[in-house]
């Protein structure tokens, strides 16, 4: 079970029995409804400051979760709830976009303007706030992402980390109670994943703000406090990423891979049968980063000398 910080804590998202299918138009103008949901009820709540991951493979329905936490997308049955309010409610459109900030795959498809603040101040802009405020804003979003020298920079001249980053910086302007990454480090160098990281650790540790990470990288979820795993629109598997990472035939039914580090571990473990050596030690299935594996592996070596 995942532990909470306090006994009561804030749930900022619940959904209740929650489906959805996709409609699609054919040529005589009707609607066919897709049967296989692409998610089915799925029960779940979000607390307030959490860090979140949620994985599947393509097509598990977790790009589409997304986005009925956004009110991109509505629900077929059931409902969502942001922060107490009615997502399924498109009266509540305005005040839930306010609400949950969005960063998506391709950064460009979110830059609108030539100079970097004048596109972080887009979004607080279009919420009617006072000039002064938006200044304070800016600045205090492009110091929390690290971008405060290019501020008078062309986004476009920028590397792909850095376009991701004035993007996250345009969302943390419109001050929204939870952010939403989307596959948001999928179309970035390692560089460019690592600097992003580091900005979406400062918002969560630093910053207190609920984040939900969208990602395919098994050493991104091992940051997260919580991991969920959808498969074929259903919860497949949710828990710390210990217990998640530990249920390693699961993780593989659901056509994932466990981080590098831990699938090391429970080969080494599977060797054992066959290996006298090692079978006087422990490689346990828990161990999620490198360093953890490492310091392990030292003392290993070192009684054999």
């Amino acid at each position: 079970m995942i532990e909470k910080a306090n006994e009561n804590p804030k749930v900022v998202i619940h959904t209740e029995n929650l489906y959805f299918s996709y409609k699609y138009e054919l040529d005589d103008g009707t609607l066919e409804k897709i049967e296989n949901y692409a998610l089915k009820n799925i029960n779940l709540d979000i607390y307030d400051g959490s860090f979140t991951v949620i994985l599947g493979h393509n097509g598990s329905g977790k790009s589409t979760l997304a986005k009925l936490f956004n009110m991109i997308l509505s629900p077929t049955k059931g409902k969502v709830y942001i922060d107490g309010i009615d997502a399924s409610n498109e009266e509540n459109l305005f005040l839930i976009r306010q609400n949950v900030g969005m960063v998506f795959q391709n950064p460009d498809n979110q830059l609108v303007a030539t100079i970097v603040e004048e596109d972080v101040a887009f979004g607080p802009e279009n919420l009617g706030v006072e000039p002064p405020e938006i200044r304070k804003r800016v600045d205090n979003a492009l110091e929390m992402v690290g971008m405060t020298k290019y501020r008078l920079h062309a986004p476009h001249r920028l590397s792909g980390g850095q376009k991701q980053r004035i993007a996250i910086a345009g969302i943390i302007a419109m001050m929204p109670k939870l952010m939403i990454f989307d596959e948001a480090t999928a179309m970035l160098d390692p560089s460019g994943r690592e600097e992003v990281l580091e900005t979406i650790k400062r918002l969560n540790k630093e910053k207190k703000m609920t984040v939900i990470l969208i990602t395919h990288y098994m050493n991104e979820a091992v940051l997260a406090d919580r991991v969920i795993i959808l498969n074929k629109g259903e919860l497949h598997l949710d828990g710390t990423p210990v217990e998640v990472f530990s249920q390693f035939e699961k993780i593989k039914k659901a056509g994932l891979d466990v981080p590098q580090v831990t699938e090391l571990m429970n080969m080494l473990d599977a060797e054992k049968k066959d290996n006298a050596e090692l079978k006087k030690y422990a490689f346990p299935s828990n161990i999620l980063h490198t360093k953890e594996a490492t310091d392990l592996l030292e003392v290993y070596v070192k009684g054999l000398k």
